[in-house]
């Protein structure tokens, strides 16, 4: 996929230039993005264990549910779901399925299409560390002057998005307390 340089406000957040230049599931389904943006988050926990959180977006989105969830609070604990496939609602909010997973490949990504975008999740297992990075990555062809508006506000609901699953995988994992203690640096 060739990406022009054009850049909006938002389009990245926590992620390194390789981060960016890797190639995610959600680039074959966009095939002239007008939008592309990408986060991530170190989670101190193993893909394994954070995986089970990225799965559940199929419940709830996990960001600011005041405002995408109807007021309803996206489940702090895991569920017995089947495992994703592709067909299946990609994400639930207010009650209603919403968009559908594109592909999956369990525990390293989940890619789904809603509202005129696809995102990508992937868990990639640091080899040297029990540690993850979960990256998102976003493409849309939805007309060029709704780039920004669509960057800056996924960028706030995807940042508490990561977040939480971060806070979720790492209070499972017991990993999270070792790293604050110095582990890892």
């Amino acid at each position: 996929m060739v990406v022009s340089s054009w850049r909006v406000i938002g389009d990245r957040w926590g992620v390194t230039d390789d981060e960016v230049a890797q190639s995610f599931p959600c680039d074959a389904w966009v095939a002239h993005p007008t939008l592309v943006a990408w986060r991530g988050v170190t989670v101190h926990a193993e893909a394994i264990d954070v995986w089970p959180w990225v799965s559940q977006v199929r419940l709830a989105p996990y960001s600011y549910d005041w405002i995408d969830n109807g007021g309803r609070r996206s489940p702090r604990a895991i569920v017995d779901l089947p495992p994703p496939a592709p067909g299946d609602p990609f994400t639930r909010a207010a009650g209603m399925q919403l968009g559908r997973v594109l592909s999956v490949d369990p525990p390293h990504q989940l890619t789904g299409a809603i509202a005129g975008a696809v995102i990508a999740y992937m868990l990639v297992q640091r080899s040297d560390e029990r540690t993850t990075r979960l990256l998102m990555k976003i493409v849309s062809g939805l007309p060029r002057p709704l780039a920004p508006v669509l960057s800056v506000g996924d960028l706030v609901m995807a940042r508490r998005q990561l977040l939480n699953w971060k806070q979720l995988a790492e209070r499972k994992s017991g990993l999270a307390t070792y790293a604050q203690r110095g582990g890892w640096g």
